[in-house]
Protein backbone atom coordinates (compact mmCIF):
# COMPACT_ATOMS: atom_id res chain seq x y z
CA UNK A 1 0.00 0.00 0.00
CA UNK A 2 2.98 2.21 0.82
CA UNK A 3 4.16 1.91 -3.11
CA UNK A 4 0.66 2.95 -4.18
CA UNK A 5 1.02 6.06 -1.87
CA UNK A 6 4.29 6.95 -3.52
CA UNK A 7 2.71 6.26 -6.98
CA UNK A 8 -0.34 8.40 -6.58
CA UNK A 9 1.18 11.11 -4.94
CA UNK A 10 3.87 11.35 -7.49
CA UNK A 11 1.00 11.83 -10.26
CA UNK A 12 -0.96 14.58 -8.51
CA UNK A 13 2.60 15.97 -8.14
CA UNK A 14 2.75 15.77 -11.44
CA UNK A 15 -0.28 17.15 -12.65
CA UNK A 16 0.40 20.15 -10.52
CA UNK A 17 3.66 21.33 -12.47
CA UNK A 18 1.81 20.61 -15.23
CA UNK A 19 -0.85 22.91 -14.51
CA UNK A 20 1.76 25.59 -13.34
CA UNK A 21 3.60 25.47 -16.62
CA UNK A 22 0.75 25.56 -18.48
CA UNK A 23 -0.78 28.50 -16.73
CA UNK A 24 2.44 30.28 -16.94
CA UNK A 25 2.78 29.75 -20.83
CA UNK A 26 -0.31 31.81 -21.19
CA UNK A 27 0.57 35.33 -19.65
CA UNK A 28 2.63 37.19 -22.34
CA UNK A 29 -0.50 38.32 -24.01
CA UNK A 30 0.06 36.06 -26.87
CA UNK A 31 -2.87 33.89 -26.81
CA UNK A 32 -5.07 35.64 -29.52
CA UNK A 33 -7.80 36.82 -27.41
CA UNK A 34 -6.83 39.75 -26.26
CA UNK A 35 -5.32 38.89 -23.05
CA UNK A 36 -6.48 39.61 -19.27
CA UNK A 37 -4.08 40.11 -15.95
CA UNK A 38 -0.35 40.53 -16.24
CA UNK A 39 -0.60 40.12 -20.29
CA UNK A 40 -2.37 43.59 -21.13
CA UNK A 41 0.33 45.80 -21.07
CA UNK A 42 2.21 44.34 -24.20
CA UNK A 43 -1.29 43.92 -26.58
CA UNK A 44 -2.28 47.67 -24.84
CA UNK A 45 0.97 49.02 -25.92
CA UNK A 46 0.62 47.70 -29.61
CA UNK A 47 -2.81 49.06 -29.82
CA UNK A 48 -2.07 52.33 -28.31
CA UNK A 49 -1.43 54.11 -31.58
CA UNK A 50 -4.75 54.54 -32.53
CA UNK A 51 -6.08 56.99 -29.79
CA UNK A 52 -5.05 60.13 -27.88
CA UNK A 53 -1.86 62.77 -29.14
CA UNK A 54 0.52 60.30 -27.04
CA UNK A 55 -0.22 57.36 -28.28
CA UNK A 56 -0.32 58.82 -31.88
CA UNK A 57 3.01 60.25 -31.62
CA UNK A 58 4.00 56.78 -29.83
CA UNK A 59 2.70 55.21 -33.28
CA UNK A 60 4.56 57.37 -35.52
CA UNK A 61 7.64 56.33 -34.10
CA UNK A 62 6.84 52.92 -34.23
CA UNK A 63 6.06 53.25 -37.66
CA UNK A 64 9.35 55.20 -38.74
CA UNK A 65 11.41 52.49 -37.21
CA UNK A 66 9.56 49.75 -39.40
CA UNK A 67 9.96 52.01 -42.06
CA UNK A 68 13.72 52.12 -41.11
CA UNK A 69 14.18 48.21 -41.17
CA UNK A 70 12.05 48.27 -44.21
CA UNK A 71 13.96 50.04 -46.10
CA UNK A 72 17.25 48.07 -45.12
CA UNK A 73 15.30 45.12 -46.11
CA UNK A 74 14.31 46.83 -48.96
CA UNK A 75 17.70 47.76 -50.42
CA UNK A 76 18.75 43.89 -49.45
CA UNK A 77 22.46 45.36 -48.69
CA UNK A 78 24.44 42.43 -46.33
CA UNK A 79 26.25 43.04 -43.76
CA UNK A 80 28.98 42.65 -45.42
CA UNK A 81 27.82 45.38 -48.28
CA UNK A 82 27.02 47.62 -45.51
CA UNK A 83 30.40 47.55 -43.72
CA UNK A 84 32.46 47.57 -47.09
CA UNK A 85 29.89 50.67 -47.70
CA UNK A 86 31.00 52.45 -44.38
CA UNK A 87 34.92 51.81 -44.58
CA UNK A 88 34.48 52.96 -48.44
CA UNK A 89 33.03 56.32 -46.67
CA UNK A 90 34.87 56.82 -43.87
CA UNK A 91 37.74 54.66 -43.45
CA UNK A 92 41.87 55.12 -44.23
CA UNK A 93 43.17 53.65 -47.26
CA UNK A 94 44.66 51.09 -46.07
CA UNK A 95 41.73 50.37 -44.01
CA UNK A 96 39.72 50.40 -47.56
CA UNK A 97 42.64 47.58 -48.99
CA UNK A 98 42.26 45.38 -45.93
CA UNK A 99 38.17 45.47 -46.14
CA UNK A 100 38.34 44.87 -49.66
CA UNK A 101 39.04 41.06 -48.69
CA UNK A 102 35.73 40.71 -46.22
CA UNK A 103 33.89 38.16 -47.93
CA UNK A 104 30.97 37.80 -45.16
CA UNK A 105 29.77 39.18 -42.02
CA UNK A 106 27.66 38.03 -39.04
CA UNK A 107 26.48 39.22 -36.50
CA UNK A 108 26.60 42.80 -36.82
CA UNK A 109 22.83 43.69 -36.87
CA UNK A 110 22.20 41.89 -33.73
CA UNK A 111 23.30 43.86 -30.71
CA UNK A 112 22.11 43.87 -27.04
CA UNK A 113 24.98 45.41 -25.32
CA UNK A 114 25.62 42.98 -22.86
CA UNK A 115 27.75 39.87 -25.04
CA UNK A 116 27.61 41.10 -28.62
CA UNK A 117 29.71 38.91 -30.81
CA UNK A 118 30.48 39.60 -34.86
CA UNK A 119 32.58 37.69 -37.12
CA UNK A 120 34.15 38.81 -40.23
CA UNK A 121 35.13 36.26 -42.61
CA UNK A 122 37.51 37.66 -45.65
CA UNK A 123 40.03 35.34 -48.23
CA UNK A 124 43.62 35.66 -46.41
CA UNK A 125 45.09 32.68 -45.67
CA UNK A 126 47.28 31.42 -42.97
CA UNK A 127 45.76 31.71 -40.23
CA UNK A 128 47.20 33.75 -37.06
CA UNK A 129 50.73 34.03 -38.33
CA UNK A 130 49.09 34.28 -42.44
CA UNK A 131 48.98 37.26 -45.15
CA UNK A 132 46.26 38.92 -43.46
CA UNK A 133 47.74 38.97 -39.70
CA UNK A 134 47.84 42.75 -40.21
CA UNK A 135 44.89 43.82 -42.32
CA UNK A 136 42.63 42.31 -40.17
CA UNK A 137 43.84 44.47 -37.54
CA UNK A 138 42.72 46.73 -39.40
CA UNK A 139 39.33 45.08 -40.41
CA UNK A 140 39.05 44.81 -36.74
CA UNK A 141 39.55 48.50 -35.87
CA UNK A 142 37.53 49.78 -39.29
CA UNK A 143 34.57 47.70 -37.74
CA UNK A 144 34.71 49.15 -34.29
CA UNK A 145 34.40 52.55 -36.15
CA UNK A 146 31.28 50.81 -37.52
CA UNK A 147 29.20 49.49 -34.79
CA UNK A 148 29.54 50.43 -31.10
CA UNK A 149 28.86 48.24 -28.39
CA UNK A 150 29.56 48.26 -24.56
CA UNK A 151 30.98 44.72 -24.43
CA UNK A 152 31.37 43.79 -28.39
CA UNK A 153 34.14 41.35 -29.69
CA UNK A 154 34.48 40.69 -33.27
CA UNK A 155 36.83 37.71 -34.54
CA UNK A 156 38.11 38.11 -37.69
CA UNK A 157 38.82 34.50 -39.72
CA UNK A 158 41.02 33.66 -42.93
CA UNK A 159 39.12 31.41 -45.55
CA UNK A 160 40.00 28.11 -43.45
CA UNK A 161 38.11 29.63 -41.28
CA UNK A 162 40.87 30.03 -38.60
CA UNK A 163 40.99 33.02 -36.17
CA UNK A 164 43.22 35.64 -37.37
CA UNK A 165 42.58 37.97 -34.78
CA UNK A 166 39.75 39.53 -32.11
CA UNK A 167 38.99 43.31 -31.32
CA UNK A 168 36.54 45.03 -29.05
CA UNK A 169 33.97 47.22 -30.25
Amino acid sequence: MGMKTKVALGAVVGIVVIGVVSANSGDNGDDGNGGKGSGTSAAADKNAGGSGDKAGKAGKADDAAKSDSGHKGTSKASQAEQFKAFVAKNGTPKEKAAVAHVLKVQGADQQNDILDSADVYTDFTGGLMGEGSGPSKLIASAFADWKDSKNGLVTVYDADGEIITNGNF
